[in-house]
């Protein structure tokens, strides 16, 4: 079929990041305002937004609603960001919307972003659908960032951690209170944060008497960790989760206390334990079928933090294949992850942000004696499938997804 809306989409990314709200308000303004009239909840912090906004599309669609999820980045399709339902844009939807927000752009003169062309058609297509509810995923930061157009429900300020230091500052204070730049006057505020950053975010919270509700990690008992499932007992219930690692308790516990500040939480809480058992999110410790493959998506320091623990629970030592985007902490990744490797085969993703090979390896060469650098992901898990016992491989969404195109070239 046609495909001239994503190959103008796709285009648009020698544009760049440029944070601001000014693109994107022309564009919706010209769309007639997609981002109005509709019940959203609003999901930013450095780990887990993905996670959570797959707990609530589960439970909100076991409860009936027609849901709309808007996530990033994507792994092979950039359908994948745009959700109906439970199930990507069809590529027909798609470009009628594409080519919606390409026309008005053209009209306005406004030089758009990749992401911010991308936003307004999920604004677009969540209108056009008429979703009950809208599941809107931070891109990165907050106050300037292209969903930041919208009035919540409830938002969500998942965990705070040191990333994208160039746009967000250098410190968590600093990181903290641009994330905190979703939360709107009296809306609902839901968060899992502690330090420095839960003292930004109660600030903000006060300033807009936003309730504010704050989840305590030790009221999270983690009851169990298996390779396709999480039990956890939290609020006096106990849950099964259909995504492994003890992580996603505490996004299960914000995705929770989330249902319970929707107007109508009275009609949704029964369903709770339904969705959060049917929840099912790729590529978080995902264990692939018949392969000694384990591919994770995590990229920041606390994230690697859970995903050692969990590894290390569950499988042992691995075979670590890792490539990273050069705006994180390789260092702390590295430092955190180089644990549980028998040993380290490092690459860079195929993206223009990678950080190189080179420079990934000389961290993981401070703390792991036995790494060894290849060309590309595929060429390091096709080394690593030699190895006894499992292979995790991690360190960006990118990685995940050359390791999936070495997969199905194989298969």
């Amino acid at each position: 079929m046609d495909c001239e809306g994503k190959a103008w989409l796709k285009g648009l990314s020698v544009r760049g990041i440029k944070p601001g709200l000014d693109s994107i308000n022309c564009l919706l303004d010209a769309l007639g305002s997609p981002n109005k009239g509709r019940r959203f909840i609003h999901v930013a912090g450095s780990d887990g937004k993905g996670s959570v906004c797959c707990m609530l599309e589960s439970i909100l669609l076991s409860a009936g609603y027609h849901v709309g999820m808007f996530t990033s980045p994507e792994i092979l399709s950039v359908n994948e960001c745009i959700r109906l339902d439970g199930q990507d844009i069809s590529d027909e939807l798609f470009e009628e919307c594409l080519s919606e927000v390409r026309a008005a752009s053209e009209r306005t003169d406004c030089e758009c972003t990749n992401f911010e062309a991308l936003t307004a058609c999920a604004f677009l297509t969540f209108s056009k659908t008429n979703m009950d509810i809208c599941l809107i995923e931070v891109g990165m930061g907050g106050r300037l960032d292209a969903t930041n157009v919208i009035v919540p429900e409830v938002c969500i300020i998942n965990n705070i951690g040191m990333e994208h230091t160039q746009y967000l500052g250098d410190s968590i204070v600093s990181i903290a209170a641009e994330k905190a730049g979703i939360m709107k006057p009296k809306v609902p505020c839901i968060t899992i944060n502690t330090g420095e950053a839960l003292e930004i975010i109660e600030s903000r919270a006060s300033e807009l008497e936003c309730p504010l509700t704050i989840v305590n990690p030790d009221d999270i008992d983690i009851l169990g960790c298996y390779p396709d499932h999480t039990m956890i007992r939290y609020g006096c219930s106990t849950y099964r989760l259909g995504l492994p690692g003890s992580y996603q308790g505490r996004n299960a516990a914000l995705a929770i206390e989330a249902v319970l500040a929707l107007k109508d939480s009275a009609r949704i809480r029964q369903f709770i334990p339904i969705g959060l058992d049917d929840a099912f999110w790729p590529y978080r410790m995902q264990k692939m079928d018949g392969m000694p493959l384990v591919i994770d998506v995590t990229h920041t320091k606390k994230g690697a933090e859970y995903l050692r623990a969990d590894i290390e629970r569950i499988y042992g030592k691995v075979t670590l294949v890792t490539a990273m985007l050069s705006d994180k902490d390789l260092d702390g990744v590295a430092q955190t992850l180089s644990g549980i490797a028998s040993k380290v085969l490092v690459s860079a993703p195929d993206s223009p942000r990678a950080a190189t090979a080179e420079s990934l390896a000389a961290c993981y060469r401070k703390y792991h004696d036995d790494v060894t650098v290849f060309a590309t992901v595929g060429e390091a898990v096709e080394s690593a499938m030699k190895e006894e016992g499992t292979i995790l491989v991690t360190g960006s969404f990118r990685t995940a997804e050359d390791c999936l195109k070495w997969v199905r070239k194989t298969r």
